[in-house]
């Protein structure tokens, strides 16, 4: 019943490492499940999740939480459809985490998750980094992207990470001592890093057993 967590710098590969990770041991990849389970819980469209996930910690957010009167919305929108803020989204993040690791044998993609799972006794923290070149080549590659748009994304998705983060209280998530392993992917291959993954996983589940 292990819990892995796999926190990356966007474009070390931690979609397709996490995916390869779960394949190979048999567990569940909570990525995109992530998003559909937030969107049932507040009664709001998946787009509006990954919309939300995008664009949360933005001065447009911001901006519209605070002049956005929740008792207002309730009293408008009833039980018809839902609302999202960054408050409920975090919270409703954090419990669906929460159930994910207690249903176990799943691999958790971001999210905070190493930080709302620290003290699960049956999870696993991993990072990766590598150098931004890479990061973009990665892209490109494997994503069939001009360098261009490759560049925007790394660039994007790094700054929604540091807003995540912000909104988390957290600024230390690349710290090593919050992770069982660090992977720099421009160091090794995803085949290795995924054996190392399994490999760490495989032996606690062996002496657990025994």
């Amino acid at each position: 019943m292990a819990v892995i967590t796999i926190s990356r710098q966007f474009g070390a590969g931690g979609v397709t490492l996490g995916k390869m990770v779960a394949d190979e041991l048999g567990y569940t990849f909570a990525d995109s499940d992530i998003i559909q389970r937030v969107a049932k819980e507040a009664n709001v469209s998946t787009n509006w999740v990954e919309s939300f996930e995008k664009e949360a910690g933005s001065k447009l957010s911001r901006f519209v939480s605070s002049m956005v009167s929740k008792r207002w919305l309730d009293r408008i929108l009833g039980d018809e459809r839902g609302y999202l803020d960054e408050q409920i989204y975090l919270d409703y993040l954090v419990l669906i985490i929460a159930q994910f690791a207690d249903e176990g044998d799943v691999v958790i993609l971001g999210r905070g998750s190493q930080y709302i799972l620290n003290d699960h006794p049956d999870a696993f923290h991993v990072l990766l980094v590598d150098d931004l070149e890479n990061r973009i080549n990665f892209m490109m590659k494997q994503y069939d992207l001009s360098r261009k748009k490759a560049e925007r994304m790394v660039e994007n998705e790094d700054q929604r990470r540091i807003n995540l983060y912000k909104r988390l209280g957290k600024s230390d998530f690349e710290s090593p001592r919050l992770y069982h392993l660090v992977l720099n992917m421009g160091k090794t291959d995803l085949q290795t890093a995924k054996g190392m993954i399994c490999e760490m996983v495989n032996k606690k589940e062996t002496l657990k057993a025994s």
